[in-house]
């Protein structure tokens, strides 16, 4: 699972001691594996493969450059939630169009410089700022893709502090609300929707709740059908522990 252990009672990362490195930089300091990072990825895009899955790895996980990049290196796309992290998106060369930008509270100044990079779309939380998105982008004269985030109400099985999907939490819009954004999206000619977000909590050690919220989403997506809007991606965040 990682590329940390120990060989003759001597702690190594990879191919490498651990008291070589602590000896030529000194203490403390961080120390990540690429390997293990790349063997995370890799699974992942292999396992889904048959959907052709766009990967983004999640910049306030780490927003290491040297990790960034690697992934970035083996195809991997980048979820960011800020202006500075979409700086170092920049700054790795990530494809634009593999760039998603989620949070709930992006600035105007955020929204504009990202319309203007060119990325894929926003992880968007509310009414209110499929508002203020398509305003910028209507003065940019630049079409912009977004999905909405459901909240699928579905409990996690994780702490509660980092339970983000059940009614409960503040985050994302009751599956009512979404279907009538859906419904008016020829109000906003500026916006495409393409698709829909879930983020159900972190630290989760079971595969039951992603597949219960899932079918909630496929539900939504075959409700919404009919009205010239296609959903093209279901946007999935979270993390298994």
């Amino acid at each position: 699972m990682h590329r940390f252990e120990y060989k003759k009672n001597e702690l190594y990362c990879e191919e490498t001691p651990v008291s070589k490195i602590a000896a030529e930089v000194g203490t403390p300091f961080y120390l990540y594996s690429i390997g293990t990072f790349l063997d995370h990825f890799l699974k992942l895009k292999d396992a889904f493969a048959p959907v052709k899955p766009l990967i983004c790895f999640s910049v306030k996980a780490n927003s290491n450059l040297t990790v960034l990049k690697a992934l970035v290196k083996n195809g991997s796309g980048l979820d960011i939630v800020s202006g500075g992290e979409l700086y170092r998106a920049k700054k790795v060369g990530v494809d634009p169009q593999k760039i998603v930008f989620a949070s709930v509270g992006k600035s105007e100044k955020e929204i504009e410089e990202a319309i203007r990079h060119g990325i894929l779309m926003f992880n968007v939380e509310s009414s209110q700022e499929v508002e203020v998105i398509h305003g910028i982008a209507e003065r940019l004269k630049k079409v912009q893709k977004i999905a909405i985030r459901i909240n699928p109400d579905v409990t996690p099985g994780t702490h509660h502090y980092i339970t983000t999907g059940s009614k409960q939490n503040k985050f994302g819009l009751d599956v009512k609300t979404a279907y009538k954004l859906f419904m008016q999206a020829k109000k906003y000619p500026y916006l495409r929707f393409i698709g829909i977000h879930i983020h159900i909590g972190s630290q989760i050690t079971n595969a039951k709740p992603f597949v219960e919220a899932i079918g909630k989403c496929l539900q939504f997506i075959e409700s919404v059908k009919g009205n010239g809007t296609p959903v093209e991606y279901l946007n999935i965040g979270g993390g298994l522990g």
